[in-house]
């Protein structure tokens, strides 16, 4: 899962297909200031996904 704060809201959750709208919107939000708590990459430029078979 990825909430960027502010506004703490999440933007992907488990089982979500992530799409460059998405991806571009964290990243702007990156690029002002917003932070990433739950990435494992902060700067959201990679992401760690799981998959489970």
């Amino acid at each position: 899962m990825i909430s960027p704060y502010p506004p703490g809201v999440p933007v992907i959750a488990p089982g979500e297909v992530i799409t460059d709208e998405v991806l571009d919107y964290l990243r702007s939000g990156v690029d002002h200031g917003v932070l990433i708590p739950d990435a494992a990459d902060p700067s959201v430029k990679t992401l760690r996904v799981v998959a489970r078979h």
